[in-house]
């Protein structure tokens, strides 16, 4: 993390004038649609896309790990990810460039996905739930964002005055599981953890080993 990075446009053919963010957008929005033939036409099952514990602890559709990452369980649920992506995932791409940006988000999303399963494991869950959705990557951002810009003043669902990062973040994660709890709504809170630990993990390493650029960054962003 050298420096600020501006958003480099992606070289060749169709994406040639799209930031990474913009990509994985675009890539959400089209996996959407395809996936959606591919289940509505029952040309493959659910099981080769979403990812469930009892899959993956059997040793099946390991892929699932990143398919899941790019299914969404309807329209509300895309636009609310993709909403949230648009902004978050531009910053976070300006902060860490394209490449560290795109395998940091691969990688939040499948430490999410990972950490979903192992929880099942521990707690004895219900191996046969369903995850999808690109929220545990989202996650992974807004962890970031709170280590590395703790101060940044948002907007969080619902409150209509900016908060503090450092406060918005825990803040979401609480707030979707009481509603996930009252209302017996299926939202991936244990996978939400998982992107959350990973985004701040990977906060704490780049302010241990970058410290006066990310001290720099705290305060542009403050």
């Amino acid at each position: 993390m050298a420096k600020f990075y501006e958003i480099y446009p992606m070289r060749g053919g169709f994406f040639r004038n799209l930031s990474i963010n913009s990509a994985l957008i675009l890539i959400n929005l089209v996996a959407f649609a395809f996936f959606g033939i591919l289940l509505l036409s029952k040309i493959i099952p659910i099981d080769f896309i979403a990812i469930r514990p009892s899959n993956i602890l059997s040793g099946k559709y390991l892929w699932t790990f990143l398919t899941s990452m790019f299914m969404h369980g309807g329209f509300f649920h895309i636009f609310a990810n993709m909403f949230s992506l648009f902004f978050i995932g531009s910053l976070v791409e300006r902060i860490l460039g394209p490449k560290r940006y795109l395998y940091f988000y691969l990688a939040s999303g499948i430490f999410a996905s990972l950490f979903f399963v192992m929880l099942s494991l521990v707690f004895k869950g219900d191996f046969n739930t369903y995850a999808v959705g690109a929220s545990g990557a989202l996650f992974g951002l807004i962890g970031f964002l709170m280590v590395i810009t703790p101060n940044l003043p948002v907007f969080m669902m619902f409150i209509p005055i900016p908060i503090k990062m450092k406060y918005a973040a825990p803040g979401i994660l609480v707030v979707l599981w009481i509603i996930s709890s009252a209302g017996e709504i299926p939202i991936g809170n244990t996978a939400h953890l998982g992107g959350l630990i990973a985004g701040l993990g990977y906060g704490l390493y780049l302010k241990h080993v970058y410290k006066n650029k990310t001290r720099y960054i705290r305060r542009y962003f403050s």
